[in-house]
Order: C-alpha cells, then sequence, then structure tokens
C-alpha cells in the first residue's frame, strides 16, 4: 500500500491573530471558552464553496474530539469525551453557527442523533455532512438518512482496509446506494493512492474527505517506508504535501482534515496559523477544511475562524 502511495504519479508541489484582539476567556454555564464577542462592523462573512446544490464554508467543525477520538492518549480521548456533554456539544455547535461556520461533519451515534435532535427542533441552519460505515454503534444508513444530512461519506479508516484487502467494490458500492436515497455520496481516505484510484476508475464520486496524514499504514507500511514502527500513529512533515498534490488533480471538492495533525501543530496560535495557511495554499479554491476543536481552554472557534478569513479567502 505504502509503494503504491509512492508510485501513483503525484505531481509537484501575516503574522497570527494576537490573544489581545480576541479577548479575555471566561467560562459559561456550560463550560465553553467565551471571549468577548468581536464588534459586529468587524465581522466578515467566511468565504464559502459548492458541494452539490449547497453552499458551505471553507472551515468546517469536524467530530473527533467531540466524540472523543484524540489520535493521542486514552486519557485525553477520556477528557474529550466527559467535557463533550450532550448539552455542551449543542451550545458548542450554536457557537460555530454564531461565528459563521455553516456546516459540520458527525459520525451518527447516540449522542450525534441526540445533539442533531435538540439542534433542529432549534431551528439551526447548520448542514449536516455525515460520515458513514457499518460498524458498531453507528446508526444504520436509512436512520442517518432521517438525520437530514446534505452528503455522506464513506469512513476514512474503513475504506483503507477495504481497499487494502481487495473489498474496494463495498466502497463504491455505498455510493451507489447513497445515490440511489437522492444525496450526495463521499469517500473518505488517508492515503493518497485511494483517492487517485477512485479517480482513475471513474466512480461515481461527489466529493472526497482527505486526510493530510497517512494513519492506516501497516506495520509493514511503515518497515518499508521509514526501517521503523511509528507508535501509535504515524504523523509526518511530508504526509500533507502528498495529499495535497492529489487534491489539487481531483476536480471534485475536496474537504481536507487533520490539517492540524490531531493537535500536534496546536502548540500556539502562529502554529495553527501556518498550518492553515499551508492547507489553503495547497488547496484548491473549491475545497474546503474540517477542523476538530477543543474549546475547554480558549476559543478555538473564534481562532480558526480569524484563521481562515485570512487564508481561505479567494
Amino acid at each position: 500500500m505504502t509503494e503504491n502511495c509512492q508510485k501513483n504519479g503525484l505531481i509537484d508541489r501575516r503574522s497570527f491573530l494576537k490573544r489581545a484582539s480576541v479577548g479575555t476567556a471566561a467560562v459559561s454555564v456550560a463550560g465553553l471558552a467565551t471571549p468577548a464577542r468581536v464588534p459586529a462592523q468587524e465581522k466578515r462573512a467566511l468565504p464559502t464553496v459548492r458541494l452539490g446544490t449547497h453552499i458551505i464554508t471553507r472551515l468546517i467543525t469536524g467530530y473527533n474530539p467531540v466524540g472523543g477520538f484524540s489520535h493521542a492518549t486514552p486519557y485525553l480521548s477520556r477528557h474529550m469525551r466527559e467535557y463533550f456533554t450532550v448539552e455542551r456539544t449543542v451550545e458548542f455547535l450554536r457557537h460555530c453557527e454564531e461565528l459563521g461556520i455553516n456546516a459540520f461533519q458527525f459520525d451518527l451515534c447516540e449522542k450525534g442523533r441526540k445533539v442533531l435532535d435538540i439542534l433542529w427542533s432549534g431551528g439551526s441552519k447548520l448542514q449536516f455532512i455525515c460520515l458513514h460505515s457499518t460498524r458498531p454503534g453507528i446508526a444504520p444508513l436509512d436512520e442517518a438518512i432521517k438525520y437530514k444530512p446534505i452528503a455522506l461519506a464513506h469512513h476514512g479508516g474503513i475504506t483503507d482496509g477495504m481497499f487494502r484487502t481487495g473489498k474496494a467494490q463495498k466502497v463504491h458500492d455505498f455510493l451507489k446506494e447513497v445515490h440511489d436515497r437522492g444525496l450526495l455520496a463521499g469517500v473518505s481516505s488517508h492515503c493518497p493512492a485511494n483517492v487517485a484510484r477512485i479517480e482513475d476508475e471513474g466512480w461515481e464520486t461527489d466529493f472526497y474527505m482527505t486526510c493530510f496524514h497517512y494513519l492506516s499504514r501497516t506495520r509493514e507500511d511503515m518497515m518499508k517506508e521509514f526501517g521503523a514502527v511509528i507508535f501509535p500513529e504515524p504523523y509526518t512533515e511530508s504526509d500533507p504535501a502528498k495529499m495535497t498534490e492529489v487534491i489539487r488533480q481531483v476536480d471534485k471538492p475536496c474537504l481536507g482534515f487533520k490539517i492540524l495533525a490531531a493537535g500536534r501543530k496546536c502548540g500556539s496560535q502562529a502554529t495553527v496559523n501556518q498550518a492553515f495557511k499551508f492547507a489553503f495554499d495547497n488547496i484548491k479554491p473549491g475545497d474546503a477544511v474540517i477542523v476538530g476543536m477543543f474549546p475547554r481552554y480558549e476559543d478555538e472557534v473564534q481562532y480558526n475562524v480569524h484563521h481562515t478569513l485570512e487564508h481561505g479567502v479567494t
């Protein structure tokens, strides 16, 4: 698989917002960090792209912190799960909407269903992109569709496993099944070669979710490529460039995710800003990014909105 990723014809390839301008964080009743609001005259609309007939912001709220998938340590994952109660998750998404984000990506687990019930009954205009596959705890496809997603994407880790074991046709069948229900269908993957293969074979996908880091390398892949096994997941500096090379070759919209390497590029807002800059400089004007946020200690939503306004306007 690594060899395929390396031999797939991949082609060449302001200073950050100061904390003082955001305001001193306070803690709300529900526990979200809530800095001083930006005056109305200073607010700008986030840049948007088209996904089928839908217009979505180039910054999309991601799911992993809400679901407790830190991609770091079990304790951090547990901390995220305990923090993001249903009530806090609803407040978090409403805050995202207040600051101009109009789309979010979720797995439809039990907590996700409860959150959506509250959001939709409260009149939220957020647009839901559902990451889906058949696995424990996830709603079946027909139930997921009842929660009004604008699009469904086949889960990246499952995609990569199916490609590796010769079962890629099951991913293709997923696209057909979603289309039969009248919705946009996409594929998520961590491996650039999988995206390139789908394009080469002319699958009827409407969009891709493209990970900036190839996390699904097997132990054998890592030994061949690095001469060592990176534990528990391989985050390398070279991976984002490899995926964005493929993204630029694909005509369809790509939603880049893990642009912050699951928090590894979050040591300072300067580092976060540079990651946003790299992402928007290296994807197409019609692409967007999905970013998970954990606003326990500071308002990451407001920071990320500013980074998108600085680098994502075309």
